[in-house]
């Protein structure tokens, strides 16, 4: 959906090639194009060249990897034996450590990227723009600025926000921290992101345990000497008050019985927390009860591994 939304837009200011899981997928693409619906009615129309196979696309200059991180390694794996050191790599994906696993597979000159746009798949032609947030991206290892400086350009060239960071790490602290207190959250109780997750008038009110998430979050971000760029619980406020709920893709993952992206958005933070020693015990229960929601799929209703 996220790749969608960057297709979308991006054909408009550049030549733009979709890599698919689906041949079906890439098929539907090449016959229909990308549409993309605003909020306010509005919508575009995009043709792309797409794909199931690399092989089968022109080299790339820039190649946004947009896919949940369950699905990075296989993505990688392909990319590997098609694009070579000229084509910068740009994974925009939840949580930390997606730049470390693009370095296992190739040399590619890699920019960070963390987005807080959302959209609705409608199919997979069709794509809802719902919230218009930007796009942060920053330099990863020796990647000069100026490179990072002109895909943010051009992604603002094609009508979507997005800002050049020397450092992105404050701006993917906070995106994690807000991630790993609401995805779980909702996957658990399967309330989309709604108004709950910042009402605090009553004791029983699950704002509380959203911001106590937050407020551990934000520890181990102190503790890692990182300076949000954002405060996750502003986020949290703001995201509540659109006009319609959001389903996190947490949620989705559990609804459809799918593996989550519970390793690299709370079990990071987790890991990161006890190498720092800072006590996150909210967010030890919620991974570990995401953990065994995924478990229980296996098991069949006899109690046998299905």
């Amino acid at each position: 959906m996220i790749g969608s939304l960057f297709a979308g837009h991006l054909a408009r200011v550049c030549e733009v090639s979709v890599l698919t899981r689906r041949r079906e997928h890439a098929d539907a693409l090449n016959a229909e194009g990308i549409r993309v619906v605003g909020d306010r009615g509005t919508a575009r129309h995009a043709r792309v060249v797409a794909a199931d196979n690399p092989f089968d696309l022109p080299h790339a200059d820039v190649a946004i990897i947009a896919t949940k991180a369950t699905g990075l390694r296989p993505v990688l794996s392909t990319l590997a034996h098609r694009f070579d050191e000229a084509t910068t790599i740009v994974p925009v994906l939840n949580g930390l450590g997606a730049e470390d696993v693009v370095r296992e597979y190739g040399a590619w000159p890699i920019v960070s990227a963390v987005t807080f746009m959302s959209g609705t798949k409608h199919s997979d032609t069709s794509v809802e723009y719902i919230l218009d947030t930007p796009t942060w991206l920053g330099p990863y290892e020796d990647t000069p600025f100026a490179v990072v400086q002109d895909i943010a350009d051009t992604i603002v060239a094609s009508g979507l926000k997005a800002e050049a960071l020397p450092d992105l790490r404050p701006a993917q602290w906070s995106k994690l921290i807000f991630n790993a207190s609401v995805n779980p959250t909702a996957a658990l109780t399967a309330l989309p992101h709604d108004f709950h997750f910042a009402e605090e008038a009553d004791p029983g009110n699950l704002g509380h345990l959203v911001h106590g998430l937050i407020d551990e979050g934000k520890a181990v971000a102190v503790a890692a000497g990182i300076e949000l760029h954002d405060d996750p619980w502003e986020m949290n406020v703001l995201a509540t008050q659109r006009g319609s709920a959001h389903y996190p893709s947490m949620l989705e993952d559990v609804d459809a019985h799918r593996q989550t992206e519970i390793e690299l958005i709370t079990g990071s933070l987790v890991r990161e927390a006890r190498k720092r020693t800072v006590p996150v015990p909210l967010h030890a229960l919620l991974y570990a009860l995401v953990k065994g929601k995924e478990a229980s799929w296996q098991v069949s209703p006899t109690g046998g591994q299905r």
